[in-house]
C-alpha cells in the first residue's frame, strides 16, 4: 500500500532515500514502463512491447525484466546487472504532480527505500535541493513529458494499423514452460507496405527511429531467457 504526499522540506527534511536495487527494496517487478525518448538506451538491455491498460485501454510502452511476476532477472546480489536503468525504476520513490500550474514532486512515505540514518539527502540546511533531488526531479519532468510522446507515438501505430498482439511461450533448459501474454508488438509485414510519403511523415515526426528502436530491442528477449536459465544453474 502507497501513502503519496506532496515532498516540502519542513515535513521530509531529514529524510534520506536507500538508492541500491534489490528485492527488499521493491525493486522485484518484471517490467517498467517507458517513453519514446527512452528507447535508445532501453532499447540496449531491455526488449520493448506494447500492454494495454486493462481500465483505460490505453497501450502503454514497457520494458521487459523478467519473465513472470515479481521476477527481475537484472538485480543480482542486491545491484542492477546492467548500465542503464529505466527512469520509471530510477524515480522511486518519487512521483509528479501538478499543483496549480506548477508540477511538484510527490514522495510515498511507505516505499522501503526511505530512511532517516542512510541513503542520499533530499534537503539542504536551509531547504535546497540537493543534487539527487535535483536529478530525481529532471527524471520526472522527462516521464511527464514522455506521457505526450507515447500518445503521439500509438496513435500513429495505431492509424497506420501498425500493432500486432503477442503471446511468447517459452520453455527453460529445466523444462520450466512459462507464456508471456498481453504483449503487443509492430506488424512488420503492414510497416514494410507503408508508402513512402507514410515513411517520411513518420521520420518526420520522430516516431520511425522509435519503431525501429522498439523492433531491435526484442533480439533482447534471448538476453532474459538466457538469464533465467544461469538463475536454474
Amino acid at each position: 500500500m502507497t501513502k503519496t504526499v506532496l515532498l516540502n522540506f519542513a515535513e521530509h527534511k531529514d529524510l534520506k532515500i536507500i538508492t541500491d536495487k534489490s528485492a527488499a527494496l521493491g525493486d522485484d517487478c518484471h517490467y517498467a514502463f517507458t517513453f519514446v525518448s527512452e528507447f535508445r538506451q532501453v532499447q540496449a538491455h531491455y526488449p520493448i512491447f506494447l500492454q494495454k491498460d486493462s481500465q483505460t485501454g490505453q497501450f502503454l510502452p514497457t520494458a521487459l525484466l523478467g519473465l513472470k511476476p515479481q521476477q527481475n532477472l537484472f538485480l543480482q546480489q542486491n545491484c542492477w546487472q546492467a548500465s542503464y536503468i529505466p527512469l520509471a525504476i530510477e524515480r522511486l520513490p518519487f512521483s509528479i504532480g501538478v499543483q496549480g500550474e506548477q508540477r511538484v514532486i510527490h514522495i510515498d512515505l511507505a516505499s522501503p527505500k526511505i530512511s532517516t540514518t542512510q541513503g542520499e539527502a533530499l534537503f539542504g540546511e536551509f531547504g535546497a535541493y540537493t543534487p539527487y533531488l535535483e536529478r530525481i526531479g529532471q527524471s520526472l519532468e522527462l516521464l511527464h513529458q514522455g506521457v505526450a510522446e507515447n500518445a503521439q507515438f500509438i496513435s500513429s501505430l495505431l492509424e497506420y494499423h501498425l500493432l500486432e498482439s503477442l503471446s511468447l511461450d517459452i520453455e527453460l533448459n529445466s523444462g520450466e514452460t512459462m507464456q508471456l501474454s498481453g504483449l503487443y508488438t509492430i506488424n512488420e509485414n503492414k510497416l514494410a507496405e507503408l508508402s513512402a510519403d507514410t515513411l517520411k511523415t513518420l521520420q518526420q515526426q520522430g516516431m520511425l527511429d522509435a519503431i525501429y528502436m522498439m523492433l531491435a530491442s526484442q533480439s533482447q528477449l534471448a538476453n532474459l531467457v538466457q538469464k533465467a536459465n544461469a538463475l536454474q544453474g
